[in-house]
């Protein structure tokens, strides 16, 4: 009898423990859970997704980047600056669908084109980092982007910087138009560049914010020289005569009213090398070596520069790269000065720089590869984008007080981003531009005079584009 009335006292208490279960169960359901990330899931799901596995419960999106990014925060050893890691987008990305990961591929720009073709070809990613847009859009690589953004409500392309947009527009294999293949990622200008101090010691007026060729001249020549001040030697300007030499010389043709040539399809291209604002824009340049340190075809001579003992006066084509951040950590904020480089009769002129990003073709997973898109343009991934050293792309970055404690230099560059060339030189990221380059360094080196290196330039950018 004992025995008996124990086993139904536990089996009571059992019953009781699995009701109370069940009742708990029930009302964490109807409450809204959390995901392993700790974002809400929103109560019930009209899916019929678990509050635990999300919307995009099992969906990876694969992202591939370009440069020096890492995973981990780092901390520069020289400034202290601390430059946040990508696992910040990572964690923000994935809290804000729940569900979802996102895996980076990282690579080196050093032969960034060709690894990125294998890549494409292989199906490696959903989503590339995409400076050479127009050759890949070109091969049909690229999914058009046109019809996600008709079909977003909560997507508007106003938030980017006037032009951004269309700097990257490409063609497709099919397309008789210029489509949208990528979103602006990556904002970037070129600006001339120069020291007040210099120009102080010299007695030389400041550059105007649109100076001529004619007045770069004039002014570099008369502060090349022993300083009057201190003693040391200065130099009117400086470039670089390797690298980016073939967009330093097209820029001056453009402020002369030329243009590197005509179209934008490989089919419809003419290329405008040996034109005669070209040759006299090479003329210019080569002027321009007299007056700057040795070595600027191998990217020497600079080594002062954005330093307290700095000895140039004008730099041309700069980029924004750490301005800001070597300025001010070199205390150099009263000294540094940005002027517009050369611009066209419709105001227009110098590279469109930067890097789009953009949709595989053969990606799985185009959704939430639009999802990343959209999170990797907010205005969270692109204030990462300005803190980790890179220009952001979007207008709302202008009211930043991060960038605003910077206005007079950052007030220039987003100005210098909205008034580039456009559409991007469709060459800037094929042969063409190596050979350009190539010929400008056999004038600043002295092995051909300008018309002889750019006539060589001119025919065997033709003979590529007619092999191609």
């Amino acid at each position: 009898m004992i025995k008996c009335s124990l086993t139904k006292g536990s089996s009571f208490i059992l019953a009781f423990f699995l009701l109370v279960l069940l009742t708990l169960v029930g009302c964490s359901s109807d409450s809204g859970g959390t995901t392993d990330s700790g974002a809400s899931s929103g109560g019930d799901s009209t899916n019929g997704e678990s509050a635990s596995g999300g919307e995009w419960a099992g969906q990876t999106v694969k992202v591939q980047l370009i440069g020096d990014f890492s995973m981990e925060d780092s901390t520069d050893p020289i400034t202290g600056v601390k430059t946040p890691g990508l696992k910040n987008l990572k964690d923000e990305f994935e809290k804000q669908y729940p569900g979802a990961t996102v895996e980076f591929i990282i690579m080196p720009w050093e032969g960034y084109t060709e690894k990125t073709q294998a890549m494409l070809t292989s199906g490696e990613a959903d989503v590339y980092q995409m400076p050479g847009i127009a050759d890949f859009a070109a091969q049909g690589l690229l999914e058009p982007l046109q019809p996600y953004i008709d079909a977003d409500s909560e997507f508007s392309l106003d938030s980017f910087i006037d032009n951004q947009v269309d700097g990257w527009k490409a063609l497709g294999p099919d397309s008789s138009e210029l489509d949208i293949f990528g979103l602006p990622f990556l904002g970037d200008a070129r600006f001339i560049t120069y020291d007040k101090k210099i120009f102080d010691d010299w007695g030389v007026e400041y550059l105007s914010e649109f100076p001529t060729m004619e007045e770069i001249s004039e002014k570099a020549a008369k502060m090349t020289g022993t300083n009057p001040v201190t003693g040391e030697q200065n130099y009117g300007v400086w470039f670089r005569g390797d690298w980016s030499s073939a967009f330093t010389l097209v820029n001056a043709a453009e402020g002369l009213g030329g243009k590197w040539g005509t179209g934008f399809a490989w089919d419809e291209i003419e290329f405008q090398f040996n034109s005669q604002e070209m040759v006299k824009g090479l003329n210019w340049l080569l002027d321009m070596q007299k007056l700057a340190p040795e070595g600027i075809v191998s990217n020497q001579g600079n080594e002062k520069w954005l330093t307290k003992d700095n000895n140039i006066a004008i730099m041309l084509n700069q980029g924004p790269g750490d301005l800001v951040q070597q300025t001010y950590a070199q205390g150099l904020e009263d000294r540094i000065a940005i002027a517009q480089e050369f611009k066209d009769e419709n105001g227009q002129g110098g590279l469109f720089a930067g890097s789009p990003i953009t949709i595989a073709k053969d990606s799985e997973n185009k959704e939430l590869a639009w999802e990343w898109l959209k999170f990797a343009t907010s205005d969270f991934a692109q204030q990462y984008v300005y803190e980790t050293g890179a220009f952001p792309a979007v207008k709302s970055a202008t009211e930043w007080e991060s960038v605003k404690e910077y206005e007079s230099l950052l007030g220039p560059v987003f100005k210098a981003m909205s008034t580039p060339y456009t559409p991007r030189y469709p060459w800037g990221s094929a042969q063409p531009r190596f050979i350009l380059t190539s010929e400008i360094e056999a004038a600043l080196t002295g092995k051909r005079n300008a018309q002889e290196a750019l006539d060589k330039a001119q025919k065997e950018s033709t003979e590529w584009l007619e092999n191609r």
